[in-house]
């Protein structure tokens, strides 16, 4: 096995929905699929794709991408300080791969490219 952004991840219950804040409104999303949860900031390079859509990793995996304030307003991000807490994300570009069928989260790591976060989920994506 290669390196990884971490040791081992850490296997820990995720929740089955996640607030959005948007506009002055909330809105409770559901985790429906596999999915890929990516914690962005401002100036990350390693985030810059999923910042804008661009990350190419497919179908086989849900993508979100979550702020914690309203720094990426009018891309693709979502906010929500509240998913941050309950997936117990501590710092960005940071992932985190949330299973619905058994709510956990599966796999973590640091975020340097989509391709470095493709390699290092992959036997999750063949479920």
């Amino acid at each position: 096995m290669g390196l990884r952004s971490v040791d081992a991840p850490r296997e820990r219950p995720a929740p089955t929905s996640y607030l959005v804040h948007a506009g002055g409104r909330e809105e409770r999303r559901t985790f429906d699929a596999l999915t890929l949860v990516v914690a962005v900031k401002p100036g990350c390079d390693g985030c810059r794709d999923f910042v804008e859509g661009t990350h190419g990793l497919g179908e086989q995996v849900v993508v979100v991408a979550v702020s914690e304030d309203g720094a990426f307003e009018g891309r693709d991000v979502v906010v929500s300080p509240e998913l941050w807490r309950d997936l117990d994300i501590h710092s960005a570009p940071f992932y985190v791969v949330v299973d619905p069928t058994r709510a956990l989260v599966v796999a973590e790591g640091s975020v340097f490219s989509p391709a470095q976060v493709a390699a290092e989920i992959e036997s999750r994506l063949r479920w």
